[in-house]
């Protein structure tokens, strides 16, 4: 990763840390979302934690007030101490790690909680390595692999197989590393990891053979492990180019090694937390200058690392310092010093086994320039016992890899044997499956075909009922003119009958009744007819209401009269019941209106309305309202047939200049629109 893609990356993570505490504050929020989000923030500050340790840290103390003493706290701890840890701030990661243990101890045992014990015990056995405390930190990483198998998070068991094969490597237990190493690329495999992420395993293999002087399988697996070289962190680029180099220097290639050792420190130069490293990577380059005789490159790199592995107790790499120490006096030809610097040097309780293979190679140098051959020979035949033991250790190690090669093959025949007898129980599973849902499906047809022959005779009755009751609804409309309505008409005209002329209201009561009978019959009519019906019952209530009485028709004159057709009765009811509930009571001016314009989309709207004060539920003069529910009913059943519907609304509306309140029924009726009751309905 580059630096400035890092620095958007760190730049990013930066926000979403500030947006987390308030996510998490959220009413509303849900405990799963809370646990999604935390989980993201968790794995890319653990990426970014590889790079850049303590912006990390920083970030925790930004996150830490929000979950306070909750298993997101203590994870979160658990970043700070890999921030320590890679910062090399040891003292400060086992005072968390204490913490930790401690949460641990007092919760509820659960997956979580050994999970989080796994990562606790892997990362005190990184800082028992960081110490030289070998035989700890294996029991640490064995701890750590068993509660890690017990909370189910096997993802993270190569990487801890990783640490253990390390360890073993580091007490010159070959067979072992080289056992877990192989135990971490078969977890890998079951876990279906890609392959770029198994070259910690294959440069740990390379290391055991290269132990072990096996060169050839060596760069075999240190081969494997190059490919993937970009794809590592600066710390796996390290251990890679630094134990490369060392198996160059067994081999006494030293040029080579030179170029490896230079490498790796150019990688940790560019990470200042990486302290610990560079200091190693001193220590090896001194000892390849050492074989150079380049004795001045030998004091330079020996002097800045040797404080800093004072400040840390770190007896390995003191050990080694003081060796090469000894020799480089030897080659500066001044034995006396190296004398007292073999007096000097600290004798340690646990230093690696070619630390000690190296230091005796020195000292049977130094016997031999001083004389004492008897010392020497001590030193030569201790060195002829180690290599005895590494070349048991490789007796060893391919004992264990035929007896791993035997397990596995052993294991996948048992596997196989068990894939097949889960097969033959999945094919009678099948077999049963096919039979039930067969079964199934016959008889969800026969249920559906009783079901549909018994909805079909439902339906047909449902349909003769429901058109012999919209038959007779609509003739009891159509043949419903108010019997007050014509007695008053008549009597009225008998009392004032004098002659022809004076008797057209009569006449138009005849006409009006005669017209009414001729649409029984007719469920749907001409907008013309519909129109001429109202005029004439208008024009017979006209004396009714007086002179303040208005009646004004507005048409459109681009609509077809003769073929705009509009359910029967449509414009009669609301006629009549404007006059009857609001223009009859009404003191002043009397106003009745019918418009009717054109629309787009092949639409007529038809407007009723009056000032007669508006719909009012509790008026004295509302009456049955039997009118306008059959309207209402006409429609909906019309509507049904009809994928354009008609459209009714009612609504008190203020009318004219002076703004009186009235009522307004308004229409919109499709020109298209089929009054045929048909048994298929549009959709």
């Amino acid at each position: 990763m580059s630096f400035r893609m890092r620095y958007y990356y760190i730049v990013g993570i930066w926000i979403f840390c500030c947006a987390l505490p308030v996510m998490m504050g959220c009413m509303g929020e849900t405990q799963k979302s809370r646990k999604d989000s935390f989980e993201v923030l968790y794995q890319q500050m653990e990426q970014v934690s590889v790079d850049s340790p303590e912006q990390v840290t920083r970030m925790v103390d930004s996150i830490l007030p929000s979950v306070k003493d909750s298993m997101m706290y203590y994870r979160m701890l658990f970043l700070k101490v890999r921030g320590y840890f890679l910062s090399f701030h040891i003292d400060s990661a086992s005072c968390l790690l204490d913490r930790i243990s401690a949460f641990c101890e007092r919760t509820e045992k659960r997956e979580e909680v050994y999970q989080l014990y796994a990562l606790v015990y892997n990362a005190r056995g990184n800082v028992y390595v960081r110490t030289s405390q070998i035989d700890s930190a294996c029991s640490c990483f064995q701890k750590s692999f068993e509660y890690a198998s017990r909370g189910g998070k096997r993802e993270s068991l190569p990487d801890i197989c990783l640490n253990l094969a390390d360890a073993f490597v580091k007490q010159g237990r070959y067979d072992w590393g080289a056992f877990w190493y192989n135990r971490s690329l078969s977890i890998s495999d079951s876990l279906d990891m890609p392959e770029e992420q198994r070259f910690p395993a294959y440069y740990g293999l390379a290391q055991v053979h290269m132990e072990l002087r096996d060169f050839a399988l060596c760069d075999y697996y240190y081969d494997l492990a190059s490919r993937y070289y970009d794809k590592m962190h600066p710390f796996e680029k390290h251990i890679y180019l630094k134990n490369r180099g060392n198996s160059y220097y067994y081999r006494q290639d030293y040029e080579t090694a030179l170029t490896y050792f230079r490498r790796s420190l150019e990688v940790v130069n560019q990470y200042p937390d990486m302290t610990f490293e560079r200091n190693l990577t001193m220590i090896n380059l001194g000892e390849i200058f050492l074989m150079l005789n380049c004795t001045d490159s030998v004091s330079y790199y020996l002097q800045k690392c040797r404080g800093f592995f004072d400040s840390i107790h770190h007896s390995t790499a003191l050990y080694c310092i003081d060796t090469q120490l000894m020799e480089l006096a030897l080659k500066q030809g001044n034995v006396a010093l190296a004398r007292e610097r073999l007096k000097q040097a600290v004798q340690y309780d646990e230093v690696e086994p070619n630390m000690i293979h190296v230091r005796n190679r020195y000292l049977q140098r130094y016997f031999e320039k001083v004389g004492d051959y008897r010392h020497a020979y001590h030193y030569l035949k201790a060195n002829y016992h180690i290599d005895d033991s590494i070349r048991n250790e490789r007796v060893k190690m391919r004992a264990a890899e035929i007896k791993l090669k035997y397990t596995q093959d052993s294991t996948l025949m048992k596997k196989e044997i068990s894939i097949r007898e889960k097969e033959n129980q999945v094919l009678q599973l099948h077999q049963w499956m096919y039979v039930i849902v067969g079964g199934g499906f016959l008889l969800i047809a026969i249920v559906s075909a009783v079901v549909l022959y018994r909805k079909r005779l439902r339906d047909r009755e449902q349909w003769r009922l429901q058109n012999t009751m919209t038959s007779l609804r609509l003739e009891n409309v159509r043949n419903r003119i108010s019997p007050h309505f014509i007695f008053n008409v008549l009597n009225r005209e008998m009392n004032l009958h004098k002659g022809e002329e004076e008797s057209k209201n009569l006449i138009g009561l005849t006409k009006l009744i005669r017209r009414n009978l001729e649409l029984t019959d007719c469920l749907a009519v001409s907008l013309a007819d519909e129109l001429e019906f109202v005029d004439t019952y208008v024009s017979l209530e006209k004396e009714s209401l007086g002179k303040d009485f208005e009646y004004l028709l507005d048409l459109d004159g681009r609509i077809d009269l003769r073929k705009a057709k509009i359910p029967s009765m449509l414009l009669q009811i609301p006629v009549e019941n404007a006059i009857k509930h609001g223009l009859r009571l009404k003191e002043g001016r009397r106003l009745l209106r019918i418009k009717v314009c054109q629309l787009p989309d092949n639409q007529i709207e038809i407007i009723v309305s009056d000032n007669g004060g508006g719909y009012r539920k509790n008026s004295a003069n509302h009456g049955t309202g039997t009118g306008m529910k059959v309207i209402t009913q006409t429609i909906q059943l019309l509507n049904i047939y009809n994928s354009r519907p008609i459209q009714m609304k009612i609504n008190n509306v203020f009318v004219g200049e002076e703004k009186e309140t009235g009522c307004e029924v308004r229409f919109v009726i499709p020109l298209d629109y089929s009054y045929q009751l048909k048994k298929t309905r549009k959709t």
